[in-house]
């Protein structure tokens, strides 16, 4: 990603190949982290892990194909539900829509070790790791 959500990490909610009336080039809606959650060791306690996980800040936002970079992991989260394209036009709904990313996102994060798939469980722990180049 490009501008003020460089070096975040999103995932492709739905996208435009042939782009739309307000775009005219191929996009997507993408969800993302804007702030991860904070580091959890083993010796923390039950309560102390949901404090720091707490801390997740999600956006939504609508970017160019070519401003995305494309990894190999693969997160299994079902996003179409929790973002809707009718509710990103009014500033009131699209917090409403953040606050519920907000939720999907913590409830995968606490709940990482219920996958099964092992690539995605390595793209789930990817994804809520900080980028570090």
């Amino acid at each position: 990603l490009q501008g003020r959500y460089a070096e975040k990490k999103a995932v492709v909610v739905k996208t435009f190949e042939e782009g739309s009336d307000d775009k005219r080039f191929s996009h997507c809606l993408i969800a993302g982290i804007d702030r991860p959650p904070r580091k959890v060791t083993r010796g923390m306690s039950k309560q102390k892990v949901e404090k720091r996980s707490k801390c997740i800040k999600p956006f939504v936002k609508y970017v160019n194909v070519r401003h995305i970079f494309p990894t190999r992991y693969v997160v299994d989260m079902d996003l179409k539900k929790a973002v809707d394209e009718a509710d990103l036009v009014d500033e009131k709904k699209k917090v409403d829509v953040k606050k519920g990313l907000k939720k999907v996102f913590e409830d995968r994060y606490l709940n990482q070790k219920t996958v099964t798939s092992e690539k995605k469980a390595a793209g789930s722990s990817y994804f809520f790791k900080k980028l570090s180049f």
